[in-house]
Order: structure tokens, then sequence, then C-alpha cells
């Protein structure tokens, strides 16, 4: 079985993320010019909440709060469901579908390492069933040299 650590890989590591006091208002253009649904919020690289797509409407557009005054650290969730690298990709996605959530931050021995969505997992997944089937073809047509 693979692991998110083979995703990671092919995806890339790499996490954009913000600091608590950023308001809602830069994180929604980050977000938008990086073409993500969530973000990390960190201080001295320390994982303290993620901020998604979500949260920014249900916690500000919904509730009437103006963005260019609410900063991250007062809308993100703080409680953090996580993956390591070394969870599997069907695993990590059954998280997600429990926990209702859309991204996992990896995390290695306390530190971030990359961030995971259902999207990167059921990407991944589908491209390993395209793969599989391809052989299998290939084998039931005995293209196979013997």
């Amino acid at each position: 079985m693979e692991t998110v650590a083979s995703l990671l890989t092919e995806k890339g590591s790499k996490v954009i993320s913000v600091s608590p006091e950023t308001t809602a208002f830069d994180l929604a253009g980050t977000m938008s010019e990086n073409h993500i649904g969530a973000v990390m919020v960190l201080e001295n690289s320390t994982p303290l909440g993620i901020v998604s797509e979500r949260d920014f409407m249900t916690r500000i557009i919904l509730k009437g709060l103006d963005p260019k005054v609410i900063k991250a650290g007062e809308i993100m969730t703080r409680d953090l469901v996580i993956v390591s690298p070394r969870t599997h990709i069907h695993e990590a996605m059954a998280v997600m579908t429990q926990q209702r959530c859309r991204h996992l931050p990896v995390l290695d021995d306390g530190r971030l390492v990359g961030l995971v969505s259902i999207g990167d997992c059921t990407r991944w997944v589908s491209q390993n069933q395209e793969f599989t089937i391809h052989h299998l073809r290939d084998y039931i047509a005995d293209k196979y040299p013997r």
C-alpha cells in the first residue's frame, strides 16, 4: 500500500502558511494566488491551526465580520486532524471522510512536512487504478512475452 510520503514525493511538500496575525483578507488573497483551499497557521514553524475556505465562509462571511480586521488566529481550526508520512493513502482518505475535513497536515515527529487534500488522495488512487487496469488488460490480452 502506498503512503502519504509517496504522495508528497510526487506532489511536493511545500506548505503555504500564514501567521496568526495575518488578516483574513490577506489570507484569502494568499489562498487565491496559490489556487489552494486551505492554509496552515504557523508560529515559529509550529502548526497552530488551519484555515479552509469553509472556515472563511462560516466564521467570517456568514457572521458579517470584516475580513480586513479579523486575524487568522481568530478563525483557524485549532484541533488539527493530522497524519504521518507513514499513513496509508486509503487510511488518510478514511480519516478525511470520518472527520469531515478536506485537508490533513502531515507531521513527522511534530514537524510539519506537508499538507494533503482529499483531491490529492483521490487523484493518486485514480492514477494507480488506471495503471493496474492497463497492466491487467495487457495480461489478459496476452501482450506479455513468454
